[in-house]
């Protein structure tokens, strides 16, 4: 009784494994490759149910995955056109599109197919970044350098029985040297600017300086001129004045003045003066007081002279009234061809935009 209950038991176990030997499932995210002593005699892409000669003596199920598969690849030095060095991040999109070509040239395994995909796309990214300049990696010709590499590793990947879906760079960084060198090139560069920037200010402020002290001077020299002019009209009018009064009345005169210079040679100072009674200094001093009889006989008075014009030159209108000729500012022509005029109030005249270079010194 105990033997047959172990051959029962046998067979049922037997029969067990020959029907679970003999099915196998396809998950729709997989599909099946299906051999026979090694040999491929089918593919299972639809999911399902399907059936085999039982045990994996004779038929043998590989599974591989039918879902969109991802490779990354990061920290990737490459050199673009005039030796400048990127870091860069990317990753690859890919399906096993043809499981018996993946099967035969792969063995079956994404280690040995990622072996084969890092290494395409390491050389087509290489290449795309070789050909270009060092701006462009950084411009917006980014889409069309993923499209170039996923057209490079597409005929190489498909021999492999894998479809490259989509390629895409996630990071573009300057390298650490790279970096520290296109900084300091900047910072020169902005260096240069500034002291450009600072030179031509100084050279409009050094021509203003120039232009305002040429005013300045001319102003000077224009005032003190008609300052001087005026002061000679005005002495010759005051010696008209005392040559028209002595005219009139000599005697009257003569008596005027003496008073004037008692007036101020014998101010009330204790001043001792030794000089002879007979002096033509004292000779009203004996008049006891008396002056001098008027004259009944006149000269023709002397018309008022008129004072000169002093003429500004120009049909403006002087500065002050006094003939000072208001100066036209002069103006400079700098070596780029701009004109530097002097400026008006706190009015900062407008700053050069573009330079143009210097001329080389003469040989």
């Amino acid at each position: 009784m105990t033997n047959r209950l172990f051959i029962i038991g046998a067979v049922i176990v037997a029969a067990l494994y020959v029907f679970f030997s003999s099915i196998y499932i396809v998950d729709e995210r997989e599909q099946a490759i299906v051999m026979r002593f090694g040999q491929i005699t089918d593919i299972r892409t639809e999911p399902g149910i399907y059936f085999k000669i039982p045990t994996d003596i004779v038929d043998s199920v590989q599974v591989v995955e039918d879902r969109l598969l991802r490779y990354d690849i990061a920290n990737m030095r490459v050199q673009v056109s005039g030796n400048a060095f990127y870091q860069v991040d990317a990753f690859l999109t890919y399906r096993i599109s043809n499981a018996r070509l993946f099967r035969e040239r792969a063995t079956g395994q994404l280690a040995v197919a990622e072996a084969r995909i890092g290494a395409s796309l390491d050389a087509a990214l290489r290449q795309v970044y070789g050909l270009r300049e060092f701006s462009d990696a950084l411009s917006d010709q980014r889409a069309q350098m993923m499209q170039e590499t996923r057209d490079l590793i597409r005929p190489d990947l498909a021999e492999l029985g894998l479809d490259i879906v989509d390629v895409r760079i996630l990071r573009t960084d300057l390298d650490s040297d790279v970096s520290a060198t296109t900084f300091e090139r900047m910072r020169a560069e902005r260096l240069a600017e500034a002291a450009l920037l600072r030179a031509r200010g100084q050279e409009q402020a050094q021509s203003l300086r120039a232009i305002a002290d040429r005013q300045a001077v001319e102003i000077v020299a224009a005032a003190t001129r008609d300052a001087e002019i005026i002061r000679g009209q005005g002495d010759a009018e005051r010696n008209r004045i005392y040559a028209a009064a002595y005219g009139q009345d000599a005697e009257f005169f003569e008596f005027y003045r003496s008073m004037e210079a008692y007036r101020l040679a014998l101010p009330n100072s204790g001043t001792t003066m030794v000089l002879s009674p007979e002096s033509a200094f004292f000779r009203y001093f004996g008049s006891d007081g008396e002056l001098p009889e008027a004259s009944t006989e006149f000269a023709t008075p002397l018309p008022p002279a008129s004072v000169p014009e002093i003429g500004t030159g120009s049909d403006q209108p002087a500065l002050d009234g006094l003939g000072i000729e208001e100066v036209v500012p002069p103006s400079m022509t700098l070596e780029d061809g701009s004109q530097l005029e002097p400026t008006v109030g706190t009015e900062a005249p407008a700053p050069v935009e573009d330079a143009a270079p210097l001329p080389a010194p003469a040989q």
